[in-house]
């Protein structure tokens, strides 16, 4: 038996290029959950196509409920909500998932990519873990190596395919549009990434076995903001340092800690941002 988990992001997906069509409530967002919910359902039918069993999909942006569940693939689930314990990975802890995939992903805050960001639209300008720049790739890589569960699928824009390479080289990585800013892309249509996105989920079917669970840690996890103020709330949460004027750091022994005391930080923080100033 093969199961196969999808983490679903938005920002990554087809002819999505700007903040209108991600924010929940606008008319783009609308139309492109359309698109959003097709990237989905092609990595679905092509881990079908090779052989998995049994797929399910775990909302993962903003507010978590985005994906059409009435257009989606039959044979799988959703896991769509928020306040999950291991938020855009939740259901990889149970011991049953053997391979992930990681579908309209995008790059780290600071970086070249449409919609650049980590966790916070914007605030947050870059984060580091052991001293490596971390996207939201990589931060959830970390933390499903505690299970061991490899990622064999990336799909985003062309710059998140070579983020990916960094954090699961032997992933199978499908740029559905090409970078030219943060608001712009040259996109292609559906119907081609769906094609592409499920030739590339049959072959990385073969690529879902789990191993024998990482124990990298500790982790020192450290981000930057575009203002003071925003480092001086995250040292609210125990543990957390200032280690600059606009950066803080904290160390923890699993990626499991790391993973939930960031979004902890990301809360605080977002909560003391002012609407015009930041």
């Amino acid at each position: 038996m093969t199961k196969i988990l999808i983490s679903a992001d938005m920002e990554g997906a087809t002819g999505v290029t700007w903040p209108a069509d991600v924010l929940p409530g606008s008319e783009q967002w609308q139309r492109c959950r359309h698109m959003f919910t097709s990237d989905v359902n092609a990595a679905i039918a092509g881990f079908f196509d090779g052989g998995a069993d049994e797929v399910l999909v775990n909302e993962a942006h903003w507010s978590m409920r985005n994906l059409l569940l009435e257009k989606l693939d039959e044979r799988a689930q959703m896991l769509t909500g928020r306040h999950k314990d291991l938020s855009m990975v939740e259901g990889v802890q149970h011991g049953d998932v053997d391979g992930i995939a990681f579908v309209g992903y995008h790059t780290g805050a600071g970086t070249e990519g449409v919609l650049a960001h980590t966790y916070l639209a914007n605030s947050i300008t870059g984060v580091w873990v052991n001293g490596e720049p971390a996207s939201e790739g990589r931060l959830n890589a970390l933390v499903v190596a505690e299970y061991g569960v490899p990622v064999v699928l990336v799909t985003g824009d062309d710059r998140t395919g070579i983020d990916a390479r960094g954090y699961a080289p032997e992933a199978h990585t499908v740029a559905v549009k090409d970078y030219v800013s943060r608001y712009a892309a040259v996109c292609r249509p559906p119907a081609r990434t769906a094609a592409d996105i499920r030739a590339a989920a049959k072959e990385a079917a073969a690529l879902a076995v789990r191993y024998e669970p990482s124990a990298a840690g500790p982790y020192t996890v450290e981000l930057e903001f575009d203002a003071v103020h925003l480092a001086g709330a995250a040292t609210v949460v125990p543990g957390v340092e200032r280690t600059g004027e606009r950066r803080v750091a904290y160390t923890l022994p699993t990626m499991y800690e790391g993973i939930r005391a960031f979004k902890a930080v990301t809360t605080l923080v977002s909560q003391a941002v002012e609407e015009q100033y930041g």
